[in-house]
């Protein structure tokens, strides 16, 4: 896997934003572009920067550059507001040089130099004569389809009429049918060029998007850590820091979209134009939104001209509506993915980027599915659940032997020891095996905070049993009254002769009527601050003064609360210093896998699919209407950027990469899009999904009762939103 740009890329990149910084600063966009909404002399220095000729081969006089180095640039230009149409030129060169002739070779000049513009039209001008043109007042050639063939129209100056419009742009409405039309090209080949030419602005207008969407999330930020209200900056307030976090994982996610679209091309891969169509819809979205946000965070300071703000929010829907309604780019992607829809893909040359999981992954995939061939009944199955209730103590103990219950502990504990990669591998194929354990997940975390900080004693009597599979382990943090603030435990471990007397109760300790042991962090000190007075402990279970009772959710799945009256262990069972249970817990970051809820999201749109091959609607299969489709085709979309954004928290632990709260953005996104997915996709089956019947149904029905939990499990969305607005964003504390 690799997020990282070449040593050659990071320094293109960083010429273009020098440049684009100096000479596309905001006076330059206010002032140079204020009439037209183009900037001559900005145009002309990106010629002689190259950057016109970044996508025409090096025969015909360009840099022979790959798709992805476009969008790099593209992406420098959407945060600087380059002021011309960059996206639409990049791809009327290409076209002009592979399509071209000695006629057209003086034409390609000129544009590579930046003396003349040169801009595509969308529609078929045989049909759709009068079109919108990106560009249109400024340049003097449009490349376009004309029925069979394609062609160079020539625009005179008396053709471009200027029209005040939103941002402003050069765009202009033109009557392409009246004009001097050279051919091109003519057949399928030269209209496949053409198309593909057009799935490639899409990319790029994408990657110019996700420039605008970021920058106008970091001018937020910074105004909100300096404007204060109610004595307080107002980047402390979550009704400011929450919105703002959740859209950097939309943003970031749109541009890792865009990654995996070319990424997809270059591998031939089926869905590649249904990436394409989803990544230009998802981008123009989640620009919108970000912007208009980001706006309101200046309050009605945002509305006034005098702040840069407004220039980006105009931008962001000038951009991609001069195609047309961004939406059908969802349905479009909807149609590619179900209505066998297909798409001419442009040639997109080299990718650095990777997303493939890599050999060890392979290998650990097939290992595991390999033994539930050979270890797991029919019956056993029946049996398997999401939650604790699926623990089955023969497969666990089957598991232990062949080394494939702890995965993530390090070797030194007994464990596999995968790399982040192959852990993620690992959960999605037990996913795909319909088994889940967090059993195993709880249980390898105590085993390595024994192993780090326990005792001989405990060593020898609990860590054993824990390696060998014949015992699992349940987590005793939260307290009721406590929710996520376990700093804020009240349960109570007193000095008790040689040992420690343990009084009080925990509440969703899951597992419990199942487990051996509970983790439990107890209060040992109310004379300290709070996190600085608690201590860790192992307690069995079946100790004396223990009673569990039975917590039950809607979601079919089973908690406890716990109660703990005199119950007394001994000291070789407390775990690091008295009063330091805080770094004994971090001994489970150890653990962090930035994981998600991506392979839920794969299995519940699987399940969707087959419902809809299954329901009739208005004389058809419900996966053959289009409206189906495009909601099926969204899910798809969120699930792919949850994985795209795990993958990066992945790879930033693996690679020891700076993190900027990558896992829980990971955990907060994934799980905000389970759950609004969950609650569509049941309405989308709908009254089938009301069912349990055994099959998809049951799956669906499942899928919207366990996704109400998973924005609270392991800290709520409103916990690791603040950590991204503190850590991915540089905002304050945040506070209520």
């Amino acid at each position: 896997m690799n997020f990282e740009l070449t040593e050659d890329q990071e320094m293109m990149r960083d010429m273009f934003a020098r440049f684009l910084d100096e000479n596309s600063s905001m006076a330059r966009v206010r002032t140079a572009a204020a009439s037209t909404g183009f900037d001559a002399d900005l145009w002309r220095g990106l010629a002689e920067q190259g950057a016109l000729s970044i996508r025409v081969p090096e025969e015909s006089g360009g840099l022979g550059m790959g798709l992805f180095d476009a969008a790099l640039l593209m992406e420098e230009a959407g945060r600087t507001l380059a002021s011309g149409p960059l996206a639409e030129a990049l791809v009327a060169a290409r076209l002009l040089a592979t399509l071209g002739n000695d006629d057209t070779a003086e034409l390609l000049g000129k544009v590579l130099t930046g003396e003349t513009v040169a801009t595509i039209a969308f529609r078929d001008i045989a049909a759709q004569p009068v079109q919108w043109v990106s560009g249109g007042l400024v340049s003097e050639a449009v490349v376009a389809r004309k029925g069979d063939d394609i062609v160079l129209v020539v625009v005179p100056e008396e053709a471009r009429r200027q029209e005040e419009n939103l941002a402003p742009t050069p765009i202009a409405e033109i009557d392409l049918g009246k004009l001097h039309a050279m051919t091109l090209a003519s057949g399928a080949d030269a209209l496949a060029a053409f198309a593909a030419g057009i799935e490639e602005w899409k990319l790029l207008i994408s990657a110019g998007l996700a420039g605008i969407g970021r920058q106008s999330l970091v001018m937020a930020s910074a105004y909100a850590n300096e404007r204060k209200q109610f004595g307080q900056l107002i980047g402390t307030f979550q009704g400011i820091s929450h919105p703002l976090a959740d859209l950097v994982c939309d943003v970031d996610g749109g541009k890792f979209l865009v990654w995996k679209a070319i990424r997809n091309i270059a591998d031939g891969d089926a869905e590649a134009g249904a990436t394409v169509s989803l990544a230009a819809w998802w981008n123009a979205d989640a620009c919108a939104r970000s912007v208009a946000q980001s706006l309101h965070t200046f309050g009605g300071y945002g509305l006034t001209t005098e702040y840069d703000i407004h220039l980006y929010n105009l931008r962001a829907k000038a951009w991609p509506l001069v195609w047309g309604d961004p939406a059908r780019w969802l349905e479009e992607g909807g149609a590619r993915l179900y209505g066998g829809e297909k798409a001419s893909l442009p040639d997109v040359g080299d990718v650095p980027i990777d997303f493939d999981l890599g050999p060890e992954a392979a290998a650990i995939t097939e290992e595991i599915n390999a033994f539930f061939d050979k270890n797991v009944t029919p019956e056993m199955r029946e049996k398997f659940h999401y939650s604790w209730e699926g623990y089955n103590p023969e497969l666990n103990e089957k598991l232990a032997a062949e080394n494939l219950l702890y995965l993530g502990l390090p070797q030194d504990v007994g464990g596999r020891g995968l790399s982040a990669y192959a852990k993620v591998a690992a959960m999605d194929a037990f996913e795909e095996q319909g088994y889940n354990n967090p059993a195993a997940n709880v249980t390898q975390m105590v085993a390595l905070i024994i192993h780090r900080f326990g005792s001989e004693e405990l060593k020898k009597d609990v860590l054993g049993e824990i390696m060998r599979g014949e015992v699992i382990c349940s987590l005793g943090y939260s307290e009721p009254g406590s929710g996520s603030d376990v700093f804020a435990a009240q349960c109570r471990a007193t000095p008790d002769g040689n040992g420690w007397r343990i009084d009080g109760t925990k509440m969703f300790t899951s597992g419990a009527n199942l487990a051996s042991y509970v983790l439990m962090l107890c209060r040992t000190n109310t004379e300290v601050a709070k996190h600085k007075g608690l201590t860790m402990f192992i307690v069995p279970l079946k100790a004396d003064g223990i009673t569990i009772q039975p917590v039950h959710t809607f979601q079919d799945e089973r908690t406890n609360i716990t109660f703990y009256d005199g119950v007394h262990i001994p000291d070789s069972y407390r775990l690091g210093e008295v009063d330091g249970g805080v770094r004994t817990m971090s001994a489970s970051l150890e653990l962090e896998h930035g994981g998600g809820f991506s392979k839920y999201q794969r299995a519940m749109v699987k399940a969707a699919e087959t419902l809809c091959r299954e329901i009739d609607y208005h004389g058809k299969k419900l996966i053959e209407d289009g409206s189906a489709q495009a909601r099926l085709a969204r899910t798809v979309a969120n699930t792919w950027v949850s994985d795209l954004i795990t993958f990066r928290s992945q790879w930033v632990i693996a690679e020891k990469k700076p993190n900027h709260a990558y896992g829980p953005m990971a955990k907060m996104f994934s799980s905000e899009k389970f759950l609004s997915d969950a609650r569509d996709l049941i309405d989308l089956t709908a009254p089938l999904s009301l069912s349990k019947r055994k099959g998809a149904a049951e799956a669906i029905n499942m899928f919207y009762r366990h996704a109400q939990g998973s924005t609270i499990y392991g800290g709520t969305s409103e916990v690791h939103r603040s950590m991204i607005a503190e850590r991915g964003l540089g905002l304050p504390r945040t506070r209520a």
